[in-house]
């Protein structure tokens, strides 16, 4: 039975690809030469208002870089942003928070801080984040100490981390000593080392997690160091987003993950260890699943378990987003077949450079078959890449139908009776993949 399914499938593929019908045979009628000539003939005949309209090709449809891809998002703040920026470049987006903020009025250290500061002044303040310092001084506003705090700040040495800091610095009516060009705490710490900071008062605003490496060194330099935790991360109150990202990751349903700080990637390591998932993760995001992080501090907990990362120069979304509308399409796989440029993404196609999208089942299908392209796959291996199928192999042939539709030629996947199915490679694409 499934020997007949097969013949009549190939045949059906080819009637669509040939454009006209055949006899029960398999060959055409020997006169289809002579009734050509004469419909010629008789549309030749016809007025030029009465003959049928030229077929026009499709029009290729108009995507970003990303469309085809699905990328996660692990952000507690910008999140919309940053999702509006992969939706504009034709991403998927799931957004699973990896972390939440205190608000900063729960928090009695950010209290204890500010009072401190005040009655004792700083020689030195260190702002290290925008929402960071707006907050602090939004905070002590808040409770009263908003003029006081202020003064203070005006009378010290003020440092701002980048640009965005020193925009909340100057609309608190202060101005800023000096920020460094590459943004980075490190450049920061060398100045004030090499400036001497023995005997000095310094107060950090941290940015959400401790800066050991940083304090320490200060401390051992015989500087006085205040800090000043303006919010804190802690786990998200809801966790099911957070385990539907860990689940698409572990299965490859994500092309990408975005982290904009080093906690939320903590964290999503410790929310998958804590399910049990941790080598599964890391395994999906060594090989198979690209991690994107906004820059090298953000980097760290990921590489510390020797999980490799893309980065941009520039230390912000924008750039971000660039990075992943580079990488992603460039690790497309690509096939010449039938006469046609394939190329594979995350959950569509490009067929001639005209988006596709695939369901699920279809895209485990064509990602079997282009593992060794032109090769056939029997029915049975198959079976084994479809989630839930069993051992009814004619999953495997409604599977295939739809993919066939989805992909719009029905001849790029060609049925190899009584074997399974492959891609139709062109001839000299056959041979660059023989060994494959």
């Amino acid at each position: 039975m499934h020997d007949q399914q097969e013949q009549n499938e190939q045949q059906q593929n080819e009637q669509q690809e040939n454009g006209r019908p055949q006899t029960p045979g398999g060959r055409q009628e020997q006169h289809d030469g002579q009734e050509q000539r004469d419909g010629q003939a008789q549309r030749d005949r016809q007025a030029p208002s009465d003959r049928p309209q030229q077929a026009q090709k499709p029009q290729r449809s108009v995507h970003g870089p990303l469309a085809g891809f699905t990328v996660g998002v692990t952000a507690a703040r910008r999140a919309d942003e940053l999702g509006a920026l992969l939706h504009r470049r034709g991403a998927t987006v799931l957004h699973a928070p990896a972390l939440r903020i205190v608000p900063l009025a729960d928090d009695a250290e950010l209290l204890a801080a500010t009072k401190e500061l005040i009655d004792h002044a700083p020689d030195v303040a260190v702002a290290t984040t925008a929402i960071g310092f707006r907050g602090w001084v939004e905070a002590a506003d808040g409770w009263g100490y908003g003029e006081e705090l202020l003064a203070r700040l005006r009378g010290v040495e003020l440092l701002a981390r980048g640009p965005k800091v020193k925009g909340a610095i100057r609309a608190a009516g202060l101005t800023e000593e000096w920020s460094p060009a590459s943004e980075s705490m490190a450049e920061v710490l060398d100045r004030l080392l090499a400036e001497g900071v023995s005997g000095r008062r310094i107060a950090l605003q941290l940015h959400g997690e401790p800066l050991p490496g940083f304090v320490e060194s200060l401390r051992a330099a015989g500087a006085d160091v205040v800090l000043v935790p303006v919010y804190r991360w802690m786990p998200p109150e809801d966790l099911a987003p957070v385990d539907r990202l860990l689940d698409a990751v572990v299965a490859r349903s994500l092309d990408a993950v975005t982290f904009t700080s080093a906690p939320a990637a903590a964290s999503l390591l410790s929310r998958a260890e804590t399910r049990g998932q941790l080598e599964p993760l890391l395994h999906a995001l060594e090989h198979d699943v690209l991690a994107a992080c906004v820059g090298p501090v953000t980097a760290l907990p990921l590489q510390a378990r020797g999980i490799p990362t893309v980065q941009p120069e520039r230390f912000r979304l924008g750039p971000l987003v660039q990075v992943l509308g580079a990488e992603l399409p460039s690790r497309a796989r690509t096939f010449p077949v039938a006469g046609r440029r394939l190329e594979i993404r995350g959950h569509a196609v490009l067929v001639d450079d005209e988006l596709r999208p695939v369901p699920p089942a279809g895209m485990a299908m064509l990602r079997a078959l282009s593992r060794r392209p032109g090769w056939v796959v029997s029915r049975a291996d198959l079976l084994g890449t479809l989630p839930g199928a069993g051992r009814d192999e004619h999953a495997v042939e409604t599977a295939m139908a739809r993919l066939r539709t989805a992909l719009g030629v029905p001849k790029l996947i060609q049925t190899v009776v009584k074997r399974g199915y492959r891609l139709a490679l062109d001839p000299a694409a056959d041979t660059k993949y023989g060994d494959v």
